[in-house]
C-alpha cells in the first residue's frame, strides 16, 4: 500500500505518519481488487466497512426485482463509500456498490469506532471529524442528483448536469464519469431518448461532445 497516496486523502487529512498507521491498523485496513462489474457490496446486506477507492471507480445504484436500474453517483479514485453503512453497521444496505472498471479498494472497519471496541486516541477523533466531511461532500452529491432529476424534460435534466459539471471543472470543456447508459440511468432516462435530445442539443450549436467528453458551446441556462 503506498503510504504517500492514501495520506493525502481526506480520511487522514491532518493525521501524521504514525497516526495513519495506528488506524489502519486499528480499523483492520484490507486491500481487495476488483473486475469491472462486480458488485462489491450488495443492497440488503449489511456491512462494518467503508471504502476507499484506491484505482479505477465504483457506481453507487440502486437496482430493484424488477430489473430498473437507477445511478444515484459516481465514486472516482480517493473518493470513499458505505462509509455511512459502516458506521451504523446493523443498518441494510438499500444500494449496490459496483466496480465500474477494474478496481482496487482500501476497506476500513470503521464499524469499530461507535462500538467502544477502541481506545480514544488522537487519530479516532480525528478519523470521526473527517469522516464528517466525508458525510457533507456526500450530501452535497446526493443533493445534486436531485437538482438534476427535477426538470421535467429531457433536455432539462442534461442541461443541469453539464452545466454543474461545468462548474465544478472551472471550464465548458469536461469529461463526465459516465458512459451514455450510465448518462441516463443517473439522470433516470431512456437512453435512446437521452441521445437523440444530446444529437438535438449538438445541432443546436448548444453542444459538441464525443462519447464522455463535452464542449459547452454557450452558457446553459435552467
Amino acid at each position: 500500500m503506498d503510504a504517500d497516496k492514501i495520506k493525502k486523502t481526506v480520511i487522514f487529512q491532518g493525521m501524521s505518519e504514525r497516526e495513519i498507521s495506528d488506524a489502519l491498523e486499528g480499523l483492520n485496513a484490507v486491500t481487495k481488487k476488483y473486475k469491472k462489474g462486480t458488485t462489491i457490496l450488495h443492497a440488503g446486506s449489511t456491512t462494518k466497512c467503508m471504502g476507499l477507492v484506491l484505482e479505477g471507480s465504483v457506481t453507487i445504484e440502486n437496482n430493484d426485482i424488477w430489473g430498473n436500474k437507477t445511478i444515484l453517483s459516481h465514486v472516482g479514485k480517493n473518493q470513499f463509500f458505505a462509509e455511512t453503512y459502516g458506521l451504523l453497521a446493523d443498518e441494510p444496505m438499500l444500494v449496490d456498490v459496483v466496480a465500474n472498471e477494474d478496481c482496487q479498494i482500501l476497506f476500513l472497519t470503521i464499524g469499530a469506532l461507535n462500538r467502544n471496541i477502541l481506545k480514544p486516541e488522537a487519530w479516532t477523533a480525528k478519523i470521526m471529524s473527517n469522516l464528517l466531511t466525508i458525510s457533507t461532500h456526500k450530501n452535497l452529491t446526493l443533493s445534486g442528483r436531485s437538482f438534476h432529476t427535477a426538470p421535467k424534460t429531457i433536455r432539462g435534466r442534461v442541461m443541469s448536469y453539464l452545466n454543474s459539471i461545468s462548474i465544478q471543472k472551472g471550464s465548458t470543456k469536461f469529461d463526465i464519469p459516465f458512459n451514455r447508459q450510465q448518462m441516463a440511468d443517473y439522470l433516470n432516462l431512456e437512453r435512446t431518448a437521452l441521445s437523440k435530445e444530446l444529437r438535438k442539443m449538438k445541432d443546436d450549436g448548444l453542444i459538441d461532445f464525443h462519447k464522455n467528453s463535452f464542449h459547452l458551446k454557450e452558457l446553459l441556462e435552467l
